[in-house]
């Protein structure tokens, strides 16, 4: 990946004074977003590939997501940015998820979905099976009585064959799927909302899942220092 210049622009408008990073198509000529004013360049940032933090945790981590009718092409960008930092091997798009054949989920996911492989199916539940089938663990994330919390997933559990499955942003999960899955995990809140964005849940519950698989390993290099 080749080094990329980000400039900084403020408005010089003593009133306004907007302080924003130049987009695509945006140069000093132009003028500023809020007010119109011209602008001036205040700093350029350069933004390097970072390998080098990158760490060598999930030799054995084999973890899927399976997306059972997420409706919005921006939640399935997300997902396959955050996969990519989670190191997810594979993404299902299954029912009516977009693809990133959608502009939208690939403006959302910033390259993410060349990296990480993908398949479409029109029924998750098969998929599901086939999975299952080939030795994977089955994990749905949704908020039911019969859900168990994350945070009681032990470092001991062995997961490095774990598809997760997340549903519908207002239905939920497919019902069929849940009967057949082998645990459902929640995530604690204590807030007045019964649930998180289904993208901000991914990333909770993928982040600790790839913590407690690390750890299982032997890895301590991801705890943080007390």
């Amino acid at each position: 990946m080749e080094d990329i210049l980000f400039k900084y622009f403020e408005c010089e408008n003593p009133t306004c004074q907007l302080r924003f990073p130049g987009y695509e198509g945006f140069s000093k000529g132009n003028r500023c977003p809020a007010c119109r004013s011209s602008t001036r360049i205040v700093a350029i940032v350069e933004n390097k590939e970072r390998s080098s933090t990158k760490g060598n945790f999930s030799n054995n981590w084999q973890f899927v997501a399976l997306l059972d009718n997420i409706r919005s092409a921006w939640n399935v960008g997300s997902i396959f940015r955050t996969s990519d930092g989670m190191g997810i091997s594979k993404i299902y798009l299954c029912g009516i998820s977009p693809t990133p054949d959608n502009p939208k989920v690939r403006k959302t996911s910033l390259g993410a979905e060349i990296m990480i492989p993908w398949e479409q199916s029109n029924n998750a539940l098969k998929t599901m099976i086939s999975l299952k089938l080939l030795g994977y663990k089955i994990w749905v994330l949704e908020d039911l009585p019969c859900a168990e919390s994350l945070y009681q997933v032990g470092p001991a559990e062995q997961l490095s064959r774990l598809v997760l499955i997340l549903g519908n942003e207002v239905s939920g999960v497919d019902p069929g799927i849940i009967e057949a899955c082998d645990k459902v995990i929640s995530i604690p809140m204590l807030g007045k909302k019964s649930s998180y964005n289904v993208t901000t849940a991914f990333g909770i519950a993928a982040s600790f899942l790839f913590y407690c698989q690390s750890f299982s390993q032997g890895s301590v290099k991801i705890l943080p220092s007390t």
